[in-house]
């Protein structure tokens, strides 16, 4: 049995349509809500839940992503529109208060709700990204042109089939520097069978270029208003998007955080969960 499948298939209604995903642990613990990383899906934290015994750990496919709906035609994916979905995947399940688990774009994405809702946000782990990639003002034209330009050509692209999953598999492995074992838990989530094999069922769009992007600045204040205890948990070497040693200041301008470096790649929360769990250590615990 995959380790996906130790958590419980849950989905809620929001505006976008149905939201797909994995429920993890019990009711009872602090109640935490897992964001994963671009074109990943809820799968990516069954490993690390694993190793977080007591939290009742819900883990959605981000819109667009693994089984949930695609944002309607005609709309763009951003971390502000983003923002709501994960509220409104909160208020379906009824928590008004609740902590905060996110990797790379999840952990984005968790920094923008940490800082917009200050009042709903008890505790934040954000891993492997922290606040939003920001741009330069010069590029702000150039970026939004390659976005535009990029989005209307979508529709002339067919998916690619697959004829079984060996290869897809092998993609996320080369692409991301995965095991198989962490590789085959998000492509078997982020697919679906067609006639001839299987196609990614993530939304082509998700592959469009953010249009617009804040300032260096505008990320710094976002990180500076996230009020609630914050961990950082970075991987070592950073990515070339996390560079040294901008993304240890953006850290240090939390009014309550800390940080964590740790040897290993961008999904050390999948290769490495023991030792992610442990940089966690007490920090989610209902008691802290």
């Amino acid at each position: 049995m995959s380790a996906a499948a130790a958590g419980t298939p849950f989905d809620v209604g929001i505006g976008i349509g149905r939201v797909h995903g994995l429920r993890f642990g019990a009711a009872g613990g602090r109640r935490v809500l897992a964001l994963h990383g671009w074109l990943d899906n809820a799968a990516s934290f069954a490993p690390l839940a694993a190793c977080l015994p007591g939290l009742d750990l819900v883990a959605p496919d981000l819109p667009g992503h693994g089984h949930s709906a695609h944002m309607p035609a005609g709309t763009d994916y951003t971390f502000v529109g983003a923002v709501h979905q994960v509220l409104d995947v909160a208020d379906a399940l009824g928590w008004e208060r609740f902590a905060l688990l996110g990797h790379s774009m999840g952990a984005g994405i968790a920094s923008l709700v940490a800082a917009a809702v200050p009042t709903r946000i008890e505790r934040f782990v954000a891993i492997e990204a922290l606040g939003a990639l920001p741009e330069t003002v010069e590029q702000t034209v150039p970026r939004l042109r390659d976005a535009v330009e990029s989005a209307r050509g979508l529709p002339q692209r067919a998916l690619r089939v697959f004829p079984d999953l060996d290869a897809p598999v092998r993609a996320r492995m080369r692409v991301n520097a995965l095991s198989e074992a962490s590789a085959r838990l998000l492509v078997e989530r982020g697919v679906r069978q067609v006639d001839g094999g299987y196609v990614w069922c993530s939304d082509p769009r998700l592959t469009v270029p953010t249009a617009v992007r804040m300032t260096g600045a505008q990320v710094d204040a976002l990180v500076a208003g996230i009020e609630c205890p914050t961990r950082v948990i970075y991987a070592d070497p950073p990515q070339v998007y996390l560079p040294e040693p901008d993304r240890s200041r953006r850290a240090r301008l939390l009014p309550d955080g800390d940080l964590v470096v740790i040897t290993g790649g961008h999904h050390l929360h999948m290769e490495q969960p023991r030792e992610v769990a442990a940089a966690i250590g007490t920090f989610l615990d209902p008691a802290s």
